[in-house]
């Protein structure tokens, strides 16, 4: 039970302590503070967790009483459950191998120590998210992950790109935020509460299935959960977030913070079950998100874009898990697709850290012998991405797409579409690994990764491999899904496991042995146009620029000069005018200033004598 407050403790003490010191520590110092504050929090949810598998038991502390307004007293609360438990162990076991990996990527920054203070203070809201026992509490530590990726994707800030990166993540993420607050005003008005096991029980006991205010309180909850998930329609902050290091990337554009919102759903399902209008839109957003993101990606020519486009497809199929009512598989593929994917993230660090800071994946190439261990890494992320048998993501990509064969009524459509998102990703993510890794070599590396980038690669290595066979403890959290043993149920599974190795069939015979071609039409005007279409991410930013911020900005142009400003600015210059004629007597000469003083004495004089006679 003591442990519980210790898990964001030390995090958080160790960031405010780097961001008081502001740089003074030496820097093994600092070294031992970002890295090992994450180990140590590792630690405790791993004993944590340890004795959760023992008994099964729900644990709850409340520190203290954070507001007493009436009947309002939200507290400083955690409540640890099987969800809570398996997001602690992503957060602080994938996030402490990024610390260590970073240790080296980040060792000649000049910024060292603002960066594992940001890295801590993200790990800290994080965490606080996960473990808050009531919807105040995990809106802000749901703040605090958004501040700090703000931070963290413009770290490299004399980069005026950067900063508009980082600009551009905090102000749509905004647009969700302000839906999800709107959402909890809702809840809290109507319910009385925002305790999480007590709202839930409120919610059930007052609502219907159906009912209209489940229904608006769920959507404006699924509005925060797209914005900081990066789902249709608030998908395009995150690949320009790439601007930032690459661990930074894997850490919260991977592993925890895009999955916030899918988290948010989970944590919140038994008011979604409520509503299953809003149910099936959370299906129909991920199923849109992900074929759309996977279509993307295989336009993209920059390693980290690709990886920033397949995040986007692979939390559209936890929405769509979660749409679906497949809680514990969402859940698992967010556990997987940690794995998997923030070793993608570090490998891909690692080819632009060892390639003279190359992002272009035309300009590599031949790195299968020239860099074994991230080859090897790639090969094992990539198979897990694809879904390939026996990976991580095989398991919980499956199960997904059964549950959604599963679904009445529209249950083909959304497994077709599933099916057809997973064929992409296989081919994108085969593109990736034999234009990089395989034929001529363009570009030398400089250097190979040391232990502190090997290690954490390693360890991630063997988690994407077998992660698919961990027992995570969710029964008690979710209902158990339907099953269904019939033949039709055991052809969907078959084509399932298929269609990923139809994908890696046609991406070798399209980028390694070049025994298909489709030259013609990428060099075709039609193809150079569907191309440049899908690398913008179809065009979405453009959307937006002409309908939402172009007028924005033109109507504040209107605004600039509107009457109320000119009456300010008229009495601005006239003070101005008095100013330029007072300064005038200012000429520092001592026999001006003493014949005016004596003027002026002359005239204050005349005047009381006249008025006292």
């Amino acid at each position: 039970m003591n442990l519980l407050w210790l898990i964001p403790m030390f995090p958080l003490l160790s960031a405010v302590l780097l961001i008081v010191t502001a740089g003074r520590l030496p820097k093994q110092l600092v070294a031992i503070l970002g890295a090992g504050s994450v180990g140590a929090a590792a630690v405790c949810v791993a004993l944590l967790a340890n004795d959760f598998f023992a008994d099964g038991q729900i644990r709850e502390l409340t520190l203290w009483t954070w507001i007493a307004l009436d009947n309002f007293t939200p507290g400083i609360s955690f409540y640890v459950d099987g969800l809570t438990v398996v997001m602690m162990s992503v957060i602080t076991g994938v996030g402490f191998l990024i610390h260590l990996y970073s240790l080296e990527f980040m060792a000649d920054d000049e910024s060292f120590s603002r960066y594992f203070a940001y890295m801590n203070l993200f790990v800290a809201a994080m965490l606080l998210l996960v473990m808050a026992d009531n919807l105040l509490l995990l809106y802000l530590g749901w703040e605090g992950v958004g501040v700090c990726s703000y931070l963290l994707v413009g770290f490299w800030y004399r980069d005026p790109n950067n900063g508009k990166a980082a600009r551009k993540a905090f102000v749509v993420t905004r647009v969700g935020d302000v839906a999800m607050a709107l959402g909890l005003f809702l809840l809290f008005t109507e319910l009385g509460t925002l305790d999480i096991q007590p709202l839930m029980a409120a919610a059930n006991n007052q609502w219907q299935v159906g009912d209209t205010l489940p229904i608006l309180a769920t959507a404006l909850l699924l509005g925060g959960a797209v914005g900081k998930s990066a789902q249709l329609p608030l998908q395009t902050w995150l690949p320009d977030a790439m601007a930032g290091p690459t661990p930074v990337s894997a850490l919260i554009h991977a592993a925890t913070m895009v999955t916030a919102g899918v988290y948010l759903i989970a944590r919140t399902h038994e008011l979604f079950l409520l509503a299953p209008p809003t149910m099936m839109a959370v299906a129909w957003v991920g199923l849109l998100t992900l074929l759309l993101a996977a279509f993307a990606a295989l336009a993209q020519n920059d390693i980290k874009r690709i990886l920033a486009y397949s995040t986007i497809s692979q939390i559209g199929y936890m929405f769509l898990a979660m749409g679906v009512g497949a809680f514990s598989a969402g859940i698992f593929h967010l556990m997987t697709h940690a794995f998997f994917k923030a070793l993608l993230f570090l490998a891909a660090g690692a080819i632009i850290h060892c390639l003279h800071h190359e992002h272009d994946i035309l300009r590599m190439g031949g790195l299968r012998k020239r860099l074994p261990v991230v080859f090897a890494s790639f090969l094992i992320g990539s198979a897990a991405l694809a879904a390939l048998p026996f990976t991580s993501g095989f398991y919980s990509k499956d199960a997904i797409l059964l549950s959604a064969w599963l679904t009445a009524d529209i249950g083909p459509i959304l497994w077709l579409g599933g099916l057809l998102g997973a064929l992409l990703t296989a081919i994108y993510s085969f593109r990736l690994v034999f234009i990089v890794f395989f034929g001529h070599a363009n570009t030398e590396p400089d250097r190979q990764p040391g232990l502190k980038m090997s290690i954490p690669l390693i360890l991630l290595c063997v988690l994407a491999a077998i992660g698919g066979w961990i027992n995570i403890p969710l029964t008690e959290v979710f209902a158990s899904p339907p099953s269904d043993h019939s033949l039709i149920a055991h052809s969907v599974e078959y084509i399932g496991i298929a269609t990923p190795l139809l994908g890696l069939l046609i991406a070798y015979l399209l980028f390694l042995s070049r025994a298909m071609s489709i030259a013609k039409l990428t060099e075709s005007t039609a193809g150079q146009a569907i191309q440049g279409f899908l690398r913008s991410g179809w065009r979405f930013d453009a959307l937006y620029h002409y309908t939402l911020v172009w007028p924005f900005v033109g109507i504040a142009r209107l605004c600039k000069n509107e009457p109320v400003d000119q009456i300010y600015n008229a009495i601005v210059c006239t003070l101005k005018w008095f100013h330029r004629r007072l300064i005038i007597v200012q000429n520092g000469e001592l026999r001006w200033y003493a014949t005016t003083m004596v003027f002026g004495i002359v005239i204050f004089v005349a005047m009381i004598l006249r008025h006292s006679l």
